[in-house]
């Protein structure tokens, strides 16, 4: 057990070498092609983010309008009395 302890303490205490650069650094950079496709990225996204919105936007509207719509067709079959429309056709 003595031997393997000294045998870690000793790997330890040794200095490892660092590692030379085999690449330069300048080589490796993503460059104006680089920042143009992502430039087209963030474009297309904040484009689709947009029309996504406005097609919730529309949707609801229209969500709103029918259920509005529904309301005034179901107040006309059963005739109530606030209903300007069924009222008029009583009177004839």
């Amino acid at each position: 057990m003595h031997a393997a302890f000294a045998a870690l303490i000793h790997a330890a205490a040794t200095a490892t070498p660092t590692p030379t650069p085999a690449v330069d650094p300048e080589l490796v950079t993503p460059g104006p092609w680089g920042f143009v496709a992502i430039a087209f990225l963030a474009l297309a996204v904040v484009l689709l983010v947009w029309d996504m919105m406005r097609r919730i936007r529309r949707a609801r509207i229209r969500s709103e309008v029918d259920e509005m719509l529904d309301a005034e067709e179901a107040a006309a079959r059963d005739g109530e009395p606030g209903d300007p429309d069924a009222q008029d056709d009583d009177k004839r």
